[in-house]
């Protein structure tokens, strides 16, 4: 079921409104409750629409195997369409009305901190499966992408010196794109380099002429990219069109994990150099029984593989093995078993939580992108979330429930 706000609105408020015989907690024979909230809609459908499908498919594979603890995964999905508003929205009615077990939700950082509080306070477990800055802090809270000391700090290097020591950075102008930019101005330092400029864009702007003059003046020796969502693909096909992709390298934070490099040509995106914790090109017989069983699960048209759409069906997972090692759906033997070192073995590697910061523990894979595939150069396994460390221990203190980006930023000695 996949519901948007017009035949949301239609039944929210009296779901939330509706008396306890209605939306009492489930009894053991009634499904376990599970609600995907991902954009299918807007300017991020680009990352939503994969994180669905395979969300869809983690999904049907626990039914099939005889859902969990005998009960049937009941998914609902929801798509707030590229609004804050709507992700309000439907984070309470997952929470409320439709008493969820969990959820999972959230693209940008914007709506993460949009909706994080609401799961809080109404104890639903929450899983955030999408590679961001790092920082939050939350028990109730699992998030499963990669972090910049996990990415970033491999990535910045490794191109720096292939390709030179000035850097200019090009990023989106929310939460995620500024602190990305701080860290990756960081990593330039560290490794003797010099950021000689950084531009921070809104997720609508398309024109990108002007800032390509000013890289064309600059004469940096690459350009690192945080830009985000599906106005920013504009970015790299006029990048190439002035002829600059043949002359300043691109490296990027982002780009791939909305499968851009199947939307630009090959001869556009050429040399492109990225680091996630996933590419659909790993060579292990896990990856390749997954890809194999995706496509034939979505049919004619599946969507290439990525960071954002692999770890939403691995943090799917992740949460069923722990639904089992507790023995039942409800949240603090959840959260308690995931804390307690699960591992679950997937397309990506193994992915384990940390229990310090609610993190995942993963491999992380550096890639040249050549005829709009990723050639995999570099494998560093089982990196920790050392970012988040630096500010986040709920083993310490597992009251925490905050987003401490800038004491993170502070702990690593950036300055704001």
């Amino acid at each position: 079921m996949t519901l948007t706000r017009r035949n949301f609105l239609a039944g929210a408020s009296a779901a939330v409104l509706a008396g306890p015989a209605i939306i009492g907690r489930a009894q053991a024979a009634d499904p376990i409750r599970f609600v995907s909230i991902l954009d299918q809609s807007g300017g991020l459908d680009i990352y939503g629409k994969p994180m669905v499908d395979t969300t869809r498919m983690a999904v049907d594979e626990i039914n099939a195997a005889g859902g969990l603890l005998g009960r049937e995964v009941e998914l609902k999905v929801y798509d707030p369409q590229s609004s804050i508003q709507f992700y309000t929205q439907y984070a309470t009615q997952a929470a409320v009305g439709d008493k969820a077990d969990v959820v999972h939700a959230g693209i940008t950082s914007a709506s993460r901190e949009a909706i994080r509080p609401t799961f809080s306070r109404y104890q639903t477990l929450y899983f955030y499966n999408v590679q961001y800055e790092g920082g939050v802090c939350d028990l109730n809270n699992f998030c499963t992408g990669s972090t910049p000391a996990q990415t970033v700090e491999k990535l910045v290097p490794h191109t720096m010196n292939k390709w030179g020591k000035k850097v200019y950075i090009v990023a989106a102008d929310y939460n995620y794109g500024q602190i990305t930019a701080q860290w990756v101005r960081k990593f330039v330092a560290d490794n003797g380099g010099e950021t000689v400029e950084t531009e921070f864009f809104p997720l609508d702007v398309t024109n990108f002429g002007p800032t390509i003059k000013k890289i064309q003046a600059a004469k940096p020796d690459m350009v690192m990219s945080a830009l985000v969502g599906g106005a920013h693909v504009s970015f790299y096909r006029q990048y190439a069109a002035a002829g600059m992709n043949r002359n300043v390298p691109i490296a990027s934070t982002t780009f791939g994990v909305g499968n851009e490099h199947k939307l630009i040509s090959a001869a556009e995106g050429d040399g492109m150099i990225c680091a996630y914790s996933y590419f659909e090109e790993i060579d292990t017989p896990a990856n390749r029984d997954f890809v194999a069983r995706f496509k034939a699960h979505r049919g004619e048209g599946a969507p290439g593989l990525n960071e954002l759409a692999t770890r939403s069906y691995e943090g799917a997972w992740l949460w069923a093995e722990a639904v089992k090692q507790a023995g039942t759906a409800e949240r603090m033997p959840v959260i308690e078993a995931l804390r307690a070192g699960l591992s679950y073995n997937g397309p990506s590697g193994r992915v384990t939580i940390d229990p310090k910061t609610n993190h995942a523990r993963q491999n992380v894979y550096l890639a040249e992108l050549k005829n709009q595939t990723f050639d995999i150069l570099e494998v560093h396994e089982d990196q920790p979330p050392a970012d988040t460390l630096l500010v986040c221990d709920l083993v310490a203190d597992p009251n925490q429930s905050v987003f401490m980006f800038e004491n993170g930023l502070e702990a690593a000695g950036i300055e704001m």
